[in-house]
């Protein structure tokens, strides 16, 4: 599934601004208390999957994406997650922040949860897998031109590409499974390096883009 999350390699954005090593870490008091909340659902409702919750926030609309700034994307994608677990019901926030508002809302019935079983079969994302990496630094790959329904790690902009392998990395659970709690299915993953001219033609600026890409998204070139 192609999200609004995917934004690698689109045009129009301007510039990067520099980081300010000033800013607080949150600008204003709801932003903390909406990435404590975040952390929670991620913690007590998916087991810590974190390919969940960066399903989640692929599965925000656009002014969800963009017009509630980063916290506010965070909370939205909380909310979709507390409501695919059925531990709240859709619209309930809605509902609730009218009647805090002084208006008429009929809050919907609380649901029977239903989070899914999930444990991690290890900390963090890495994994040991059994077979030899299929890939070895100098070969050309090409990334799979894909379209999955689920969700993905595979950028848009480099589906079938070709580029040269410059590291294995370690093998890592594999999100488009683990997303939706289909099985950890750990991958070997690779250092792709790719020509600015291979991405974007042979008018583009001289540069290299390399891209971390696991191996279910690579095939020979």
């Amino acid at each position: 599934m192609d999200g609004t999350v995917d934004l690698g390699g689109t045009a129009g954005w301007g510039p990067v601004p520099a980081p300010d090593p000033t800013e607080p870490a949150f600008g204003q008091p709801w932003e903390g208390r909406a990435f404590a909340l975040t952390l929670l659902t991620i913690g007590r409702i998916s087991g810590r999957n974190i390919d969940a919750f960066r399903h989640a926030l692929a599965r925000l609309d656009r002014a969800a994406y963009f017009d509630d700034g980063y916290y506010g994307r965070w909370l939205a994608a909380a909310e979709l997650m507390l409501a695919d677990s059925a531990i709240l019901a859709p619209g309930a926030v809605d509902a609730r922040a009218r009647a805090l508002a002084g208006e008429d809302a009929l809050e919907p019935a609380v649901p029977e949860p239903c989070k899914p079983d999930y444990a991690a079969t290890g900390p963090g994302s890495l994994r040991t897998v059994d077979q030899a990496p299929a890939f070895a630094p100098g070969d050309a790959v090409r990334a799979k031109d894909l379209d999955p329904p689920g969700h993905t790690r595979l950028p848009r902009y480099v589906r079938g590409h070709v580029g040269v392998v410059e590291l294995v990395q370690p093998a890592q659970v594999l999100p488009d499974t683990n997303a939706h709690f289909q099985g950890e299915n750990p991958e070997h993953v690779y250092s792709v390096r790719f020509t600015s001219q291979e991405l974007w033609g042979a008018d583009a600026e001289e540069f290299a883009v390399t891209i971390e890409l696991y191996e279910s998204y690579l095939e020979p070139a």
